[in-house]
């Protein structure tokens, strides 16, 4: 009895969104800060909130700077492709914002508001955290090291915090995974 009142909660199975899916919705997003807002997150792996306080300093040769992150460190790298890059320096260039400046000078509830009608253009309801997810499944589905997902897309302490943000295989999955390493 005692222990089924103290059992533990489930770990929560998020939907996994695919890689055509995000694709589609970042193209269908007309509005260049909001596509760069959505391409940081899915293809960076940031939070929502790093990506708001990003300033024209943060923009380096290959990544961005992130001051006082979620981990308590001063700093952290965050590693997004090039082609961003050089969009978000454009962005910064064509609207004249400051060093100082927040690059997206929007609320955190606008912009959640800006993520959820970008999913609806695809017909499903989407939430800032499960772009995130996406960048670490999609990386760790494309044999990426477990440990790349963990220390340098997601940022993350510790593995066994990584292991919950990837998605449940499939049995369609697995059996391609055994007929690929052993079929």
């Amino acid at each position: 009895m005692v222990k089924k009142i103290f059992k533990r909660p489930q770990a929560n199975q998020w939907m996994i969104i695919d890689k055509e899916t995000v694709d589609e919705i970042i193209f269908r997003t007309t509005d260049r800060r909001n596509r760069l807002i959505l391409e940081l997150i899915a293809q960076g792996g940031m939070r929502i909130g790093e990506v708001l306080k990003i300033t024209s300093e943060d923009i380096q040769e290959g990544f961005l700077t992130i001051q006082n992150p979620k981990s308590g460190r001063q700093e952290e790298r965050v590693y997004v492709p090039r082609k961003i890059l050089v969009r978000l320096n454009e962005y910064v260039n064509a609207n004249d914002i400051g060093t100082d400046n927040h690059i997206f000078q929007i609320s955190y509830v606008s912009a959640w508001s800006m993520v959820k009608k970008a999913g609806k253009l695809v017909d499903i309801e989407l939430k800032p955290h499960d772009l995130r997810r996406h960048a670490a499944t999609y990386a760790s589905r494309s044999d990426t090291p477990i440990e790349i997902v963990s220390k340098v897309i997601l940022r993350h302490a510790d593995l066994s915090t990584t292991q919950r943000y990837l998605g449940k295989v499939d049995d369609t999955e697995a059996i391609q995974w055994i007929e690929t390493l052993y079929g």
